[in-house]
């Protein structure tokens, strides 16, 4: 019997379709393991063959854990609201959501070829109203909640407006936007606005003031991510800072719980490390300075209070208000140059560029410690949201400070002995302090730091700052609060009205509030977004339903909130719906939480790891504060999945014509590198017929060709349509199989790193799994499984795999597990192996690898349940021993000859057999030997 993978894949695919083989539901008798996927956005380009690697390796570790007896979770959804089917929407009149189908419908296809073991009736779509009518629920939880810092959870609004009613802020330790301060008396004399508008300083979900990027072109603000070189990552528009009212979330609340909780998980170093610096922990202190000749003071954050007797110039943000308040006349017009030009850069842009920028704003400052005033300079090195937004800087001790001070002729004041600073910073982290205060001044405080230790001068600063009322001890974060608005059409609903000019819940009850119609999808004339179009966008309170906004009263009727969620909003807390998917009355049943608790392997892609990653953990412990989630964190171990990138093909025209000389010929001639599309190159050879056919102008193309063939020259490259080297997938499985593609895959090199794609190795593991089926069925159709013991020898190599490939699976060591089953199918082979006992167990172990072929040899093999039922086996180390070792025989440390040992064999007789042997005899010429010297199972070596 042929293996014919068509038919077989199609088979099957079919078959666990009928029989619901994915479908899982809690089981209190088994032991539950959640894999999840990071869920695609469908695009309109569908899969190419890198898209499935992380798919691809989950599958086979979910597969892996239901053989060991796991009841396994292994869900997919789709990440379904984003800007790319919003512009489509712009650019053709297409509604969003039919984009969005069809692109799915076009995901679904593709996937299924695969033969992915995902159980589709849990599938969720983020633009499903059923599904964002708990995004909704969330956002609402978190506008009534905030956060209270002695208990270090989310607590109900309610509490802080009785609070504030007994007793004002008294006593309050709570997250917030700006310390205030007021009795009860005075909270009970203001207006419901005037309450709400502080209340506003405390939520968990609030209206800001905050910085963003905003791009005029696509009406709408841009995440760090969607920005690159000062433009839109989609489009090219210019993106510039500007200050706007966004709804954030306060992330910056949970900041330390987001830091201890990365030691509770099994994450990489370096990814950990990238969140740890993202949320940038730092302890020091908040200065008061006072500017010079004015009544205005202004707080700096700083970690190392002991050096401010070097500080010799300030920095503010560019964006702070500080700005406006401390330029002078005279530099009012560098200074609006500069912050033109900042405008145009993002924070992450400002943090990787090293270059030094800066105007100063006429103004000084009186440093506390020195008296002396310092020049107030402003730079988009300093970050509004880092800190105050305003920093001292000590150019001696620090490097961006040192690079300022050089560029603008400041001065440099090193503060440890013996440093030197005539090139560069001094990391001031050791050594004894000095100028602390410089001895040629009258001191103008009573500290003196002078003569101490670094660590000293430390804790004796912190101390005399606290006692002197010069500020106070800190622990700051660089993690800012997550801006939740965006402009734009295609994203999930508020459920907010506006009543006063304030934002108002709708009843949760009628959620979900559901996205209207619009004739526009671009923002209004009068710039408000395009929700802005909506005729039927207003709330009545009385009725609790959506009405026309022409009916807007202002007492009962009210505007709705224009503005949609984020991008990250859906993909937040996904793992948990997974869960309870058809749930209607909540979010995820709590005894179904209590089951499956949180993901056991969660796979997906490194440039999440400040975006999604953070987001998705905050709002996890955000719903285990309100006891929703049963534990704090959502992702017990993560795997990155490397990018496959392409392997591009290039023809080479001579220029001025349009013939095309071969590869090993092209430095012959004035040549233009073309891409080519790697669909019509194998091998590196171009089907000179099909490039004709490719595209009009080379209809008549001219060949020079080398041996009769046109040879491509290649490079490897991101894979993208614009360089013509994207590899389809349907191509691959349609040409060598669902199993041969999962298995190069992953025979590529380690899950977690990039490599090429290069279909000139496919053939290889297209002939492994031939060779498998003929263990199994000869040339002539025979079937050629027996009912026999199996061998010493088959046992072995079947153990032998079994071991290795157990634990490269944990280890996700897939291809060295390749190679392992390569190795195994050619002993197996060369011994006839045709022993039921070998190959049924065979079968389940290469089962998560290629399931289409495994399944119908289970079949086959007269199993009446899919081979996802049966039971991974375990190797037995006695399979393993060695009867018999092969020495290598070596003279005077050469090595001569091999001879075979008995695995128990003493060291004498192996030295008395080497002596014996007639080859020894050759190399010893007639000598006696000094000593031999036996290395156990390794080598003897005879010393003349």
């Amino acid at each position: 019997m042929e293996y014919n993978f068509r038919e077989i894949e199609k088979k099957w695919q079919k078959r666990w379709v009928e029989e619901k083989t994915y479908q899982v539901t809690e089981d209190d008798s088994k032991q539950k393991f959640y894999v999840l996927n990071m869920f695609p956005y469908p695009s309109g380009a569908g899969l190419h063959v890198g898209h499935p690697l992380g798919y691809i390796a989950s599958d086979i570790y979910a597969r892996y854990k239901r053989l060991q007896g796991f009841n396994v979770l292994n869900p997919m959804g789709y990440d379904a609201y984003g800007l790319p089917a919003e512009q489509y929407a712009i650019q053709t009149g297409q509604h969003p959501a039919i984009t969005t189908v069809n692109n799915i419908n076009r995901y679904r296809e593709q996937l299924d070829k695969i033969g992915f073991s995902f159980d589709w009736s849990r599938e969720i779509r983020t633009c499903d109203p059923e599904y964002y009518h708990w995004t909704q629920w969330a956002f609402q939880k978190m506008f009534n909640s905030y956060y209270c810092n002695d208990e270090q959870k989310a607590r109900p609004i309610e509490e802080l407006e009785k609070a504030f009613a007994s007793q004002g802020t008294a006593g309050l330790n709570a997250a917030c936007s700006e310390e205030l301060s007021f009795t009860a008396e005075e909270w009970n004399a203001k207006s419901e606005k005037e309450q709400q508008e502080i209340l506003m300083n405390y939520r968990i979900a609030y209206l800001g003031e905050t910085m963003v990027n905003w791009c005029a072109e696509l009406g709408t603000v841009l995440a760090n991510d969607e920005v690159v070189d000062g433009v839109s990552e989609r489009g090219g528009y210019p993106v510039i800072q500007k200050k706007m009212r966004q709804w954030c979330l306060r992330v910056s609340a949970y900041a330390q719980r987001l830091l201890d909780g990365l030691d509770t998980i099994d994450w990489t170093d370096s990814l950990k490390e990238t969140q740890k610096n993202w949320i940038g922990r730092s302890e020091g202190a908040e200065i008061q300075f006072k500017v010079k000749d004015s009544d205005l003071e202004f707080t700096i954050f700083t970690n190392r209070a002991d050096t401010m007797f070097g500080d010799t110039f300030m920095v503010l943000a560019p964006e702070s208000e500080l700005v406006a308040q401390v330029t002078t006349p005279e530099q009012k017009a560098e200074v609006d140059a500069y912050l033109d030009r900042t405008k145009k850069r993002t924070e992450r842009e400002r943090i990787a560029d090293r270059s030094v920028t800066g105007v100063f704003s006429g103004a000084y400052a009186i440093n506390p410690f020195t008296g002396e005033a310092v020049p107030i300079w402003i730079s988009d090195y300093v970050l509004a949201g880092y800190g105050t937004g305003a920093i001292m800087a000590v150019p001696a001790h620090d490097s961006r400070d040192y690079a300022f001070a050089k560029h603008f002729g400041l001065e440099i004041r090193p503060l440890v002995e013996g440093c030197d600073v005539s090139e560069e910073s001094f990391d001031a982290k050791e050594g004894i302090v000095c100028n602390s205060p410089r001895p040629d001044v009258t001191p103008y405080c009573d500290l003196s730091l002078n003569g101490l230790t670094i660590k000293e001068a430390i804790a004796t600063t912190k101390k005399y700052v606290k006692d002197h009322n010069l500020g106070r001890v800190k622990v700051n974060y660089r993690l800012r609060d997550a801006i939740f608005s965006r402009q734009r059409y295609w994203g999930e609903p508020f459920p907010v009205y506006y009543k006063d000019g304030m934002p108002y819940m709708i009843d949760e009850s009628c959620l979900p509030l559901e996205l209207p119609e619009v004739a526009k999808f671009l923002p209004t004339e009068t710039g408000e977004p395009p929700l802005g179009h909506a005729t039927k966008w207003a709330w009545d309170t009385v009725n609790k339903c959506i009405t026309e906004n022409e009916k807007i009263d202002n007492v009962t009727i009210f505007p709705l909130e224009l503005n949609t969620m984020p991008g990250f909003a859906g993909s937040s807390a996904y793992y948990l719906r997974y869960m309870d998917p058809r749930n209607h009355k909540a979010l995820v049943d709590p005894k179904t939480d209590q089951y499956w608790k949180n993901v056991d392997l969660y796979v997906g892609g490194t440039e999440h790891a400040t975006g999604h990653l953070i987001y998705s953990r905050f709002w996890n412990k955000f719903l285990h504060d309100i006891n929703i989630s049963a534990v704090e964190e959502p992702f017990l171990k993560l795997v990155n999945q490397g990018m496959i990138q392409g392997r591009s093909n290039f023809v080479y025209r001579i220029k001025d014509t349009n013939t095309f000389v071969s590869l090993n010929l092209k430095d012959q001639y004035d040549v233009t590198p073309i891409h080519v599309d790697v669909n019509i190159v194998s091998n590196d050879i171009l089907d000179l017929d099909a490039f004709k056919a490719w595209r009009p102008e080379y209809a008549t193309a001219e060949f020079i060709l080398e041996d009769g063939k046109y040879i491509c020259g290649w490079a490897v490259e991101k894979m993208s349509k614009s360089m013509f080297n994207v590899v389809n997938p349907d191509m691959i499985v349609d040409k060598y199989g669902a199993d041969t593609l999962r298995m190069y895959e992953m025979f590529l090199g380690p899950v977690e790193q990039s490599k090429p794609w290069d279909t000139n190795g496919i053939d290889g593991v297209h002939r492994f799994i031939r060779k498998f089926w003929s263990l199994f069925y000869s040339r002539t159709d025979e079937y050629l499984v027996k009912d026999e013991p199996a061998t010493k020898e088959e046992l072995k190599s079947l153990h032998k795999l079994i071991k290795k490939v157990t634990g490269d699976i944990e280890q996700f060591s897939y291809n060295t597990s390749i190679s392992a089953f390569m190795i195994c199918i050619n002993e197996l082979f060369n011994l006839k192996c045709s022993k039921k006992e070998i190959l049924e167990q065979l079968v389940v172990v290469l089962a998560p690898f290629a399931p289409h072929v495994c399944e119908e040899l289970w079949d086959v093999l007269g199993h009446k349940t899919s081979v996802c039922d049966a039971e991974w086996p375990t190797y037995n180390e006695e399979y393993l021993k060695e009867d018999t070792i092969n020495y290598t025989i070596s003279f005077n440390g050469k090595a001569r000859f091999n001879m075979e040992f008995a695995a128990d064999e003493t060291s004498d007789a192996i030295q008395a057999a080497v002596l014996a042997d007639e080859r020894s005899q050759k190399w010893i010429e007639g000598k006696t030997p000094k000593k031999i010297i036996v290395v156990p199972k390794k080598i003897v070596n005879v010393v003349l």
